[in-house]
């Protein structure tokens, strides 16, 4: 399933790096982006977020990566003194894309991951970092996009043929994974001059093995979710010996 990300000013960045799989260009395209920031905005003002709100998505989650929690506790301890909300350990997470909201049939829900099932790309490697940011976080790039986007296609496939949201498209996707949300509207510029320090730290390596379709809610500054289906993506084939 064939998508690439295009220039849209309603995603961020605005423009996608020039090549999908080159880590120096993802990396130096996120970061331009974010030096070019002047203001932060306030994570929790999104529209759409009332109070009690649930919806569905689709996410990767990272519960079991030791080495990437390490890396962002050494970040996050590095900006707490900027007064962030700082992302916990079980919210770490890559946004694919929006289903439905809650109170959409169980039913449907179960058929949406047997479509994914049917399409699902296989497992990849992912390098999270360096440091970059956004106007409402602080977040690692992540390397490669290609793999991200492909499955992100799928999905949005998936989603229309069981009749939910498509989410965002997947032209406007852009992959981040973010460790602290911006909580007021204030100058860029004193978050941007701590992460340029953050930048040096060795990327860390994880395989993302499945995609787990969520029931997602706020609570207070963080979010939280219940896995509802964890769609395992497909093994490479090994050559015959």
């Amino acid at each position: 399933m064939r998508a690439v990300p295009l220039d849209d000013p309603r995603a961020f960045p605005p423009a996608p790096p020039a090549d999908l799989d080159d880590a120096e260009a993802i990396a130096a395209n996120d970061w331009e982006a974010f030096r070019q920031v002047a203001q932060m905005r306030d994570h929790w003002s999104r529209p759409g977020w009332y109070p009690g709100r649930r919806a569905y998505y689709w996410m990767l989650t990272f519960p079991d990566e030791p080495e990437l929690l390490a890396m962002a506790h050494r970040c996050q301890s590095a900006i707490a003194p900027l007064g962030l909300d700082l992302i916990p350990d079980d919210g770490l997470h890559i946004t694919l894309t929006r289903i439905a909201e809650a109170g959409t049939p169980r039913a449907r829900l179960d058929a949406l991951a047997e479509h994914a099932a049917e399409q699902i790309p296989t497992a990849f490697e992912l390098s999270f970092g360096p440091l970059a940011g956004s106007p409402g976080a602080v977040r690692f790039s992540v390397v490669p996009w290609r793999p991200l986007v492909e499955l992100h296609a799928v999905l949005a496939h998936a989603n229309l043929r069981a009749g939910v949201d498509v989410g965002t498209p997947t032209a406007r996707f852009r992959p981040h994974l973010g460790i602290a949300y911006s909580n007021r509207v204030r100058p860029a510029a004193p978050i941007i001059e701590t992460v340029a320090i953050l930048r040096e730290a060795e990327p860390v390596l994880t395989q993302v093995v499945s995609v787990e379709l969520v029931e997602l809610r706020r609570e207070a500054s963080t979010y939280k979710w219940d896995v509802l289906h964890r769609v395992p993506l497909r093994q490479a084939a090994t050559p015959d010996r």
